[in-house]
């Protein structure tokens, strides 16, 4: 589905892009940067789809969606640093004593660097 079809599809649905972000619990800022790319992720066409036809039938899917108490999801993860992948040190969680986090020494690089020229 094209962002294009999509914008309509919103329309028959009677609801606007902002309203449809908050209802699903997505970043309206997320669904923007489909605009560029042209086309939504199928997940997000069935979805308006399904509005659409409910919709088209007399059913409040707004009360229906919202009965699911959807949470919004955060992003959690992303790259490990280097320092985080060599040399761990585990530690107790502060929210959790049960989980253990891993963390990385720090290294003081000027010392390494200076011992590395005395060794040549």
């Amino acid at each position: 589905m094209t962002f294009i079809e999509f914008k309509k599809s919103l329309l028959d649905a009677e609801i606007s892009l902002p309203k449809f972000c908050k209802l699903i619990k997505i970043s309206d800022k997320n669904l923007q940067s489909y605009k560029k790319k042209g086309d939504v992720p199928n997940t997000i066409a069935v979805i308006v789809t399904c509005f659409v036809k409910l919709h088209q039938q007399g059913v409040d899917y707004r009360h229906l969606v919202e009965h699911l108490n959807l949470t919004k999801q955060t992003k959690t993860g992303g790259f490990k640093k280097k320092s985080d992948i060599n040399g761990l040190i585990i530690k107790k969680s502060p929210h959790d004593p049960d989980i253990e986090q891993k963390e990385a020494p720090s290294i003081d690089h000027k010392k390494t660097k200076k011992k590395r020229n005395e060794e040549d």
